[in-house]
């Protein structure tokens, strides 16, 4: 059974675990929600097991202005008390993702929001890549699902590595302070605009 990007995305908005052990999970259990939910929580990938059914409306709006004023952003990140939005974890928790969203310009919050027709373009350039390379034509989906692998990688705020730390994603950051505040974090948005783009 082919398994959606919205199913991995909505076990990752119910679980709080990361979107490879979402994915996982639903093979495993050939797409079962709920069986897939309790596998999680067996294996304890889902810290936010307990806050899966809370919504995380709470939180705040960020900025960060490149010190020239050529680069500026604004990035909304929820969380699901106001007392937590407060704290000085997720207060900068958003400057740290405002910072990294100007230096690292990502397209998109996770590759689920990424437009369909550029990622069909990428696809597109990357097949003929590989044709021309003259590798062989059973490898090429294979090699083609790699470099589409590695666009979501460099291009998707939660999968970059962090520019504080390269050695952890943003995602796992996030992670990270979700564990630390003990509530769900979500980053719903961001704006980044460029002078002159």
């Amino acid at each position: 059974m082919a398994i959606s990007a919205a199913q991995v995305k909505e076990l990752r908005d119910r679980t709080g675990a990361g979107m490879m052990e979402c994915k996982k999970a639903l093979a495993e259990t050939n797409g079962d929600m709920e069986a897939a939910i309790d596998l999680l929580r067996a294996r304890g990938a889902s810290k936010a097991a307990k806050r899966a059914g809370k919504e995380a409306s709470e939180g705040a709006v960020g900025s960060y202005i490149h010190m020239n004023g050529t680069i500026g952003v604004l990035v909304e990140v929820n969380c699901e008390t106001d007392f937590v939005a407060r704290t000085e974890d997720f207060q900068g928790l958003v400057r740290d993702l405002a910072m990294h969203i100007a230096a690292s310009a990502p397209l998109a919050v996770s590759a689920e929001e990424i437009d369909a027709d550029l990622v069909a373009r990428e696809r597109g350039v990357y097949v003929e890549q590989v044709k021309q390379e003259g590798k062989p034509e059973n490898m090429h989906e294979k090699i083609v699902d790699g470099k589409l692998k590695r666009f979501f990688k460099d291009n998707t705020l939660l999968e970059q590595p962090f520019v504080k730390n390269p050695d952890q994603t943003v995602g796992k950051l996030v992670e990270e302070v979700s564990a630390k505040t003990g509530e769900r974090i979500v980053v719903r948005r961001f704006t980044r605009y460029a002078l002159g783009e």
